[in-house]
Parts: structure tokens; sequence; C-alpha cells
């Protein structure tokens, strides 16, 4: 007696297609095994299943019961195929005789039967809409994050008891429908402000023309100068991500475990702050499971390094590829996995180990073999691949006292939103979304100077040594003030100030 199921697994934030097969020998010795290069959680299987079975009253383990999970070169994992191995012992069995071709079955059993909630449903159920099976099975814990998907009739149970009810036909069950799926308002609501950033005038300029062209951004000044206080309020002044970038982010987040019982997309962008004592595994991902890292986690938003120089070197080494590719690629034994890293940096740093070097308040007690040390963390070819770099000059605490409040952020939104739109137009055939993703033949195209901006452009390369990165960073920053400012073309004033907040002041 045989069956086929189908079910799915995950590579990366990919769903990739499998078939439960199931053999249910009339002839040879009890046994229960499962082929098809499984890990723990696939061999231990076998367990959940037989023992959720037999409190069922199902007892047909007294003959030979085979698994393969097909294709079986290649290995999988996760605990979401107890379900579809304990339907295809049932329909091998002649128990279910129902046609499940247009299925794909997934959840974990416990040992009673009942259903638990497994990661990844996102990414699944896309793969079972783009390979035409257009019905899911599956925990009813994760029916809202399916139904995400549409066009696809979700069926969500508690327990197995139930699931075979409704293929045998003795239990009638509507698909679920997810009616709240965006809810723009709420995810743009936010607790904190721009308008509480007093003073900090260079500062905020800066962290507008970041979130308007979604470039990589350091600021650097002594203790309470206000670097995080401006760095934490950067989401609210960013809009809420494109249907493609709230669907590939919410699938990173559910491969990472993060949204198991989530019925909405996420709209609001990542803020994602690492602590300093974090691993480069935690930060690119990977482990025994090849897991996505922060700077997966952080996509379609902002990865934010509070004390930038207090992490280690590796760190800050490791996150050169995904600042350039967009993406990163972690290699485990018997398997290689990509997944979207397209985040914003944002890093806050002191200028020395004491913090207030160059600090009108209070002197500094560092050496200079001890500020060069501290320094060395953040290499060149590191800070090649920074934007924007903005020196936060502490607020005296009179001052601080008579400044009025500063700009809300709704308002510095709206001009945002409106350089966001202005890029999506100019991109819309080119494949990305912001000025800080164009290559080099994208600033070719898109970059045009007039001829003073030309000029000075060309009196900064003869004067400064910088590098062709930084040439570029600095047309693609000069094409985003352009854009807040409704300029087809980069002005003289664009190219200014965009090296104004490339060139590293004396205190990086």
């Amino acid at each position: 007696m045989f069956a086929k199921i189908k079910s799915s697994y995950l590579n990366g934030i990919y769903g990739v297609g499998v078939d439960v097969e199931c053999d249910v020998s009339s002839y040879g010795l009890p046994s229960f095994s499962i082929v098809g290069l499984g890990d723990n959680a696939i061999k231990e299987s076998k367990e959940r299943v037989k023992a959720s079975l037999k409190n069922l009253d199902y007892h047909f383990f007294n003959h030979p019961i085979t698994i393969n999970l097909a294709p079986a070169d290649m290995k999988k994992d996760g605990s979401h195929f107890d379900l579809p191995v304990s339907v295809s012992i049932l329909k091998a069995v002649g128990i279910i005789d129902k046609n499940l071709n247009e299925y794909l079955i997934l959840g974990e059993l416990s040992l009673d039967g009942r259903l638990r909630a497994v990661t990844g449903i996102l990414s699944k159920t896309e793969y079972a809409k783009e390979n035409g099976i257009t019905k899911i099975i599956l925990p009813e814990a994760n029916v809202m994050e399916a139904a995400l998907i549409p066009d696809m009739e979700v069926y969500g149970f508690e327990n197995l008891s139930d699931v075979i009810g409704f293929l045998r036909g003795d239990i009638e069950k509507k698909p679920f429908v997810n009616n709240n799926i965006l809810d723009e308002a709420s995810f743009l609501d936010y607790d904190i402000d721009f308008k509480d950033v007093k003073g900090q005038f260079a500062a905020r300029r800066a962290a507008e023309v970041a979130a308007s062209g979604m470039h990589n951004f350091i600021m650097t000044g002594s203790p309470g100068s206000g670097k995080t206080m401006i760095a934490r309020r950067m989401p609210s002044i960013l809009p809420s991500m494109t249907l493609k970038e709230a669907l590939e982010t919410t699938k990173i987040h559910s491969v990472a475990g993060l949204i198991k019982d989530s019925g909405r997309l996420i709209n609001k962008r990542p803020f994602v702050s690492p602590h300093h004592t974090s691993s480069n595994i935690a930060i690119i991902g990977g482990g025994a499971k090849a897991k996505p890292g922060n700077v997966s986690i952080a996509n379609s938003g902002i990865l934010f390094l509070d004390e930038m120089l207090e992490f280690s070197r590796s760190v800050l080494e490791v996150l050169r590829q995904p600042l350039e590719d967009r993406f990163v690629t972690i290699a485990r034994a018997g398997r290689t996995v990509t997944y979207p890293a397209k985040f914003m940096l944002v890093a806050a740093m002191n200028p020395c180990p004491c913090g207030y070097l160059g600090d009108s308040r209070k002197a500094c007690t560092c050496t200079q073999n001890a500020i060069d040390k501290y320094r060395a963390k953040l290499s060149g070819p590191m800070l090649d691949r920074i934007d924007l770099i903005s020196h936060v000059e502490a607020v005296d605490y009179k001052d601080l006292m008579d400044l009025k409040e500063g700009e809300s952020s709704s308002d510095i939104r709206q001009r945002v939103i409106n350089a966001h739109k202005i890029q999506a137009e100019r991109f819309k055939d080119d494949g990305i979304l912001y000025n800080s993703e164009m290559n080099e033949s994208m600033v070719r195209q898109y970059c045009h100077l007039d001829d003073a901006a030309l000029k000075i452009m060309e009196q900064i390369m003869s004067k400064h040594n910088i590098s062709a990165r930084s040439y570029s960073k600095i047309l693609k920053t000069s094409r985003t003030i352009a854009d807040i400012n409704n300029c087809s073309k980069i002005e003289r004033p664009h190219i200014l100030e965009a090296f104004q907040m490339k060139l590293p002041d004396n205190n990086i």
C-alpha cells in the first residue's frame, strides 16, 4: 500500500517542495523508518507520529512502514513533517481515501495529537501557490500567516483528529480568510518623535538625507550629545514598506521564528540594535540550521550599531560584504542558503575611548596611542562604505532649556516619502528602489551634473585623495539631496553638501 503527500521545507527564505512517500507492507517484521536525508528532528518524528496515532486508537504499527522524503539527495530539517507523515500513513492503510494532490500539509505533533505552530509558513505557502497547489492544511496557530498569500484555501486545525475528520468528510470546515493583512495607520504610530531633538541641525539634516536615499550613516560625538536619540527616531521618518519589501521581510522574520502567530505583513521598517558583544554568527547569520542574522532581520529597515567601536573588529569587517552586495550567503555542511540583507546601517560612536576628544565641556584623558588603537577597529574599506558622517556636538544645558521643539517626524517623513516616490519612478525598470542601491552604470545614467556641479566635483577630486567608491557615494548622496529639493539635475550645492557629509572630520 502506497501513498504520497505534498509538503515543503525551507532553503533560506524560499520554500522547496517535498513528496512524503509512504509504503506500508503486508509482509515482514514490524518496523518504522524515515529515509531521505532528514535531520534529528525528522528522525525523531516517527516517535511523535507513532504516539499520536496510537493515542487516537490507530494500531497498524505491526507492519513494516517506510517513509521517504523525496528528493532523497537534499538535506531536510524541521518538525513540520510530523503531520504529512501521519496523513501519508493513514492514506496508505486506507483510513483516508480522498485525493490529496491539491493539498500542501505541514505541522508538528504533540504526543496526544495536538498540532503545534511551525516556522517559515509564509515561504512554504508561497511555494505552494507558485506550483499550482491551491489548498494548505496546517496548525490553527499558523493560519493567519499562511492567509497572507492571496488565493489560497487555508485550513487550520487544533489536532490530528480534526484533520482526519476533515479529510474523511466527517467534519466540514471553511477556509480561513485574513481580513487584517495591512493596517498602515497603526504601523506608522510611534511613541518617539524628532521634535524631541533640540538643536543638532546638521545631524538632523544628515538623518533626513540618509532616510531619503536609505544611505549608510555614522554619527560621532561625545557621550550624551544625542547620537542614540537621533538614531532611535529615524524609523519615525521612514515611510511604510512597499508590498514587495513587506513580503520579503515578513518571510525572513517567519524563517527566524519571530512571527509564529502574526496575521499581518510587516509594514513598519525593522529597527535592529544588537549588543556590542554580539558574535559574527549573530550579526550575519548561521548556526547549525543556518538561521538569518541581524543583517537579514533588519532587511528594508535599520541596523543600528550603538557604540560602534565597542564591537569587535571581526564583526565590523563581516559587515563589508552585505553592505556592498545587499545579501549574505551562509554555507553549512550539506547546504548553502542566501538571505537578503538590504538594510541601512546607522551607527553611533565616540571619538576616543573616554569619549571626550574635541568636547568643549570636558578634556580628553586618552593617549594618542589609545586613540589610534581605538579608531583602528574601523578600517578604511569599512569607512569607504559609509555614505554620510555627522559630528554631533553636545548641547549646553542652558541652551537646551531655551531651545524650542524641533521639526516633527511627520513633517520630515513627508519629504522623505516624496523623495522615495521620485526614486520609485526613476528605478521602476531597474529592479531597485533607492539611490543607495545604484550600480555604476545607473550612477552614470541618473546622476547628471550641471556645469557648476561638474566643475566643483573636478576640484574635489583633484584636491582630496578620495577613492572611486567614495566618489560614487558622493554622487549617490547628491542625487538624493537633489530629489529632496525636487531637482532633476544635480547642482553645485547638492555636491557640496554631499561632500561635506562624506568627508570624515578630525574626530574619526
